[in-house]
């Protein structure tokens, strides 16, 4: 049994952060499958997918530690290319990437204590995001 879902999220911009567990968990369940995987895919190119614990500290950390390593003042050639501000945004959701994938027992996500699947918006612009969740298994 197969089932795909879109989920939409609003963002405010670079470094935000948006928990998808609830949604993703709702998603499964209703899809009737009891054993298998969810796929959460981010469509887009400037923001990433993640499994984090979602606390205060760390939606401070991990956006501040992407711009450490991708800092937003450098120039790029995505930047030299196309003068848009959001090379650095590029890099940083490369990095995290575009997909998870979470078994599935019970028609329940498998996920430990402290671990919820996030959004991390990495452009500098608030962006109407779309996130495929495929669910693969068996009844």
């Amino acid at each position: 049994m197969i089932s795909q879902q879109l989920l939409s999220v609003h963002t405010r911009g670079h470094g935000s952060m948006h928990d998808l567990t609830g949604e993703v968990d709702r998603l499964v369940a209703s899809s009737g499958v009891q054993i298998g995987i969810a796929n959460i895919a981010n469509l887009g190119s400037t923001a990433g997918i993640g499994i984090i614990e979602f606390e205060p500290g760390l939606q401070k950390d991990l956006p501040e530690a992407l711009d450490r390593l991708f800092p937003p003042s450098r120039e790029y050639g995505h930047e030299q290319t196309w003068h848009d501000g959001n090379g650095h945004s590029h890099l940083q959701a490369t990095l995290l990437g575009q997909s998870v994938t979470v078994p599935v027992k019970y028609g329940r996500l498998q996920l430990g204590t402290w671990q919820q699947i996030i959004l991390l918006e990495c452009d500098i612009h608030p962006r109407d995001r779309k996130i495929a969740v495929t669910v693969i298994g068996e009844k």
